[in-house]
C-alpha cells in the first residue's frame, strides 16, 4: 500500500466517522461477534503464522494470544452497555432542579501500533476496546512478524469495511508516515525509544496516547518464600515466549541467604518445563531475528554463567540461562527481552527497596513471600505498573 492510498483511506475513514454506524451500541456488538467468529474460523491459520514467526506452539499461542483476544471480546460484549450508558453525578444544591451526568464519547480515529513479540494479541486486544467504545481504527502491525500481519489483515478485511478498520503492513517508513497524520488517539506497544518518538509526534497534534513499554521488572524473593513454588512460577513467567514478554520478570532480586537454594530449584524447574535440551524442544519459541539473538547472547559469558547458555544461531534459539550479576553489569542496565535470568542479592528488604527506588519505575513487579508484612512493605514502598504476589504475568489476563 503506497502513501497516497494510505492517506486516502485515512481521510475517507475520518469523513465517514461522523455518520459511522459504530455510534450504535447494537452495531458495535454485531461487529464484535463477527470478529469473534472470524478469529475462531481462522484459528489454525493464526497458530501456523505464530509458529512461522516465533516458533510458538499451539498451546502457547492460544493461552497467550488468541484466547486472550477472544476473552476480551466476550468481556466487552458483557460490559459495553454499562460502559456506554450515561453516568449520573451529584448536582450542586443551587441547581437542584437539574440532573447532571457524564456521557462516554468515542475519540474518533485510533491508530494502533503493535509489536512482534505478541503480534496477534497486541494488535487485536486494543482494537476490541477501540471498537467497543465506538471508534474507527488503523492497525500498524510489526514488519518483524510478517506471517501474523498477513492473517491479521485477512481477518480484518473479512470483518470490517475500510471505513471502520484497515491494516497498514509495511515497515518503519510506513509507521513514520502514519505518525505524521492527525489521529484522535494512538495506542502503542513496543520499545521505549520508539515510544518517545510516538509521543513526540503525537504532541504535534495534541493527540492523547497510551504507551505500553517494558523495562526491568524485578522479581523479589525474600527468605520466607516457598522456594519450590517461587521457582516454578518464575520459570514459567520468565521463559514464556523465550523471554520476549514486556511484563516478564527481568531479574531476580533475592535474599542472599536463599540464593543458592533458589538457583538449584530454578535449574530443576527449567528441566521439568522445557526438557534437558530446550533447543531441541519443538515447542520452545525462538528469538525473533539475528539482531536480537546476538544482543541476548552478549549478556552472558564464562565469568557470570550459572546454568544454560547453549544456543543455535540457525534456529535462533538460546536455552533458558541463569547468570550471577550486580547492578553495575551490562545485563542489569537495559531490558533483557530474552531467556537470560540474572540473580542479584540483598541483605535486607530495606536495602532492596532503597535500591529499587533509585531505578526506573518498572512495568511489572513480582513479590514472592509468605509474610504478609513483607508483602505489604514491598508493595506499598515501590512504584510499578502492575504485578503479582507469589506469581508472575497472570495479572495481565484480568480484564477488570
Amino acid at each position: 500500500m503506497d502513501k497516497e492510498e494510505i492517506l486516502a483511506l485515512i481521510n475517507k475513514q475520518k469523513e465517514s466517522f461522523s455518520s459511522c454506524k459504530l455510534h450504535d451500541i447494537k452495531y458495535r456488538k454485531k461487529l464484535l461477534l463477527k470478529l469473534y467468529k472470524n478469529i475462531k474460523l481462522s484459528q489454525q491459520e493464526i497458530f501456523e503464522a505464530l509458529n512461522a514467526d516465533l516458533n510458538k506452539s499451539e498451546v502457547e499461542s492460544y493461552m497467550a494470544e488468541v484466547g486472550l483476544v477472544l476473552s476480551e471480546i466476550k468481556y466487552m460484549l458483557g460490559h459495553i452497555k454499562k460502559f456506554a450508558k450515561p453516568n449520573v453525578v451529584a448536582t450542586p444544591l443551587a441547581q437542584f432542579h437539574s440532573k447532571s451526568y457524564k456521557i462516554a464519547c468515542p475519540y474518533g480515529q485510533v491508530l494502533i501500533i503493535s509489536p512482534w513479540n505478541y503480534p496477534f494479541m497486541l494488535a487485536l486486544e486494543p482494537l476490541v476496546d477501540a471498537l467497543s467504545a465506538g471508534n474507527v481504527a488503523v492497525i500498524k502491525p510489526s514488519s518483524s512478524s510478517p506471517h501474523v500481519s498477513d492473517i491479521i489483515e485477512k481477518i480484518i478485511d473479512n470483518t470490517f469495511s475500510k471505513e471502520e478498520v484497515f491494516v497498514v503492513k509495511g515497515g518503519r517508513e510506513d509507521c513514520d508516515f502514519l505518525l505524521e497524520q492527525d489521529f484522535d488517539y494512538i495506542f502503542y506497544t513496543g520499545s521505549t525509544n520508539v515510544g518517545k518518538t510516538v509521543m513526540q509526534k503525537a504532541s504535534e497534534h495534541f493527540t492523547p496516547v497510551t504507551l505500553e513499554m517494558g523495562g526491568k521488572s524485578p522479581c523479589i524473593v525474600d527468605k520466607t518464600a516457598d522456594i519450590k513454588l517461587s521457582a516454578k512460577r518464575i520459570v514459567f513467567g520468565k521463559f514464556l515466549n523465550c523471554g520476549q514478554t514486556c511484563v516478564a520478570p527481568d531479574y531476580i532480586y533475592c535474599d542472599e541467604s536463599i540464593r543458592d537454594k533458589l538457583v538449584d530449584e530454578i535449574e530443576r524447574q527449567i528441566v521439568l518445563q522445557y526438557s534437558v535440551d530446550p533447543i531441541l524442544n519443538k515447542d520452545y519459541p525462538r528469538l525473533i531475528n539475528i539482531k536480537q539473538f546476538n544482543r541476548v547472547k552478549s549478556y552472558y559469558n564464562e565469568n557470570n554463567l550459572i546454568f544454560g547458555g547453549k544456543s543455535d544461531e540457525k534456529l535462533l534459539k538460546i536455552e533458558p540461562t541463569i547468570v550471577f550479576a550486580t547492578f553495575d553489569d551490562q545485563v542489569m542496565k537495559e531490558e533483557i527481552f530474552g531467556p537470560v535470568l540474572p540473580i542479584v542479592t540483598f541483605k535486607s528488604l530495606e536495602e532492596c527497596v532503597e535500591k529499587i527506588k533509585t531505578l526506573s519505575k518498572p512495568l511489572a513487579f513480582y513479590v514472592f513471600s509468605t509474610s504478609t508484612k513483607n508483602q505489604n512493605f514491598l508493595v506499598n514502598n515501590c512504584d510499578f505498573g502492575g504485578g503479582c504476589i507469589n506469581d508472575t504475568i497472570i495479572h495481565i489476563a484480568t480484564s477488570n
